[in-house]
């Protein structure tokens, strides 16, 4: 028998939801669970993610949207929940490791389901290096600041950039610039996901950087290398008729 753990995000609509849930089946705590129920939005999937990567534990994922876009989640259904679970579809996610490194000489390692970004932290613009598998391919990239996204979230913030959606089972990370002054007709690249990338900051003195691994930011850094991590694979679990694969594709014709 499956057993199950329940989380809700602390919104009125998610907690309500998780009493009613409460009273409808039967839950375990999160370390004795084979799989977990997540209640609330995309934010709140992406930490129960991460609170998954950070006890290594790597159960399945099954969330019901009670957020706002839900485009990482299911439909948000009381009945009929085992035989949901049952029939899901299961989606395997690699993160990112983010390896940062600060002015300071601080290093912080942190995971990324979605995106690393970097991100101007003053009115002056980032001049950025741009290195993959450490050779050069862009002396110098002023920008916003320039963001390495999975296919799970080809959709988010790199899809708000104009950077590319990329099909779940692709291989490919999207490296997108954000708000490119020069040069100003590179548009970003595709890479394939065994690719490190590494951004060295030029005059962070005088224009400061920020890192962010999803919702976790590392201030004033001087230097972000990017891999995918292959040990620490994730699983999320859809319904068969609104599986993530699909919706990804659909995005691509979406006004």
């Amino acid at each position: 028998m499956t057993r199950l753990a329940l989380l809700a995000s602390p919104t009125p609509q998610a907690r309500a939801a998780e009493d009613m849930l409460r009273e409808r089946y039967d839950w375990c705590g999160i370390e004795d669970a084979d799989l977990i129920v997540a209640l609330g939005g995309d934010g709140f999937l992406l930490q129960v993610l991460h609170t998954l990567l950070e006890r290594r534990r790597t159960v399945p994922v099954f969330g019901m949207n009670l957020g706002t876009i839900g485009f990482l989640m299911n439909e948000w259904r009381l009945d009929d929940l085992e035989r949901r679970l049952s029939r899901a579809k299961p989606f395997r996610v690699s993160p990112l490791t983010m390896t940062a490194t600060t002015m300071d000489g601080e290093v912080r390692v942190l995971p990324a389901i979605n995106e690393v970004s970097l991100l101007r932290e003053t009115r002056q613009t980032a001049k950025l290096e741009v290195a993959v598998n450490d050779r050069v391919v862009m002396p110098e990239l002023v920008c916003d600041g320039i963001l390495a996204a999975t296919p799970a979230g080809s959709t988010a913030y790199n899809l708000s950039a104009n950077g590319p959606i990329l099909p779940m089972g692709s291989a490919m990370l999207a490296l997108t610039p954000i708000s490119p002054f020069r040069p100003r007709r590179w548009r970003g690249a595709i890479l394939p996901d065994k690719a490190r990338i590494s951004l060295r900051v030029l005059e962070p003195d005088k224009r400061p950087v920020s890192a962010v691994a999803d919702q976790r930011e590392v201030r004033d850094v001087a230097q972000v290398d990017i891999v995918i991590d292959r040990v620490r694979d994730l699983t999320l679990l859809f319904d068969p008729e609104h599986a993530l694969d699909d919706r990804i594709t659909m995005e691509q014709f979406a006004g």
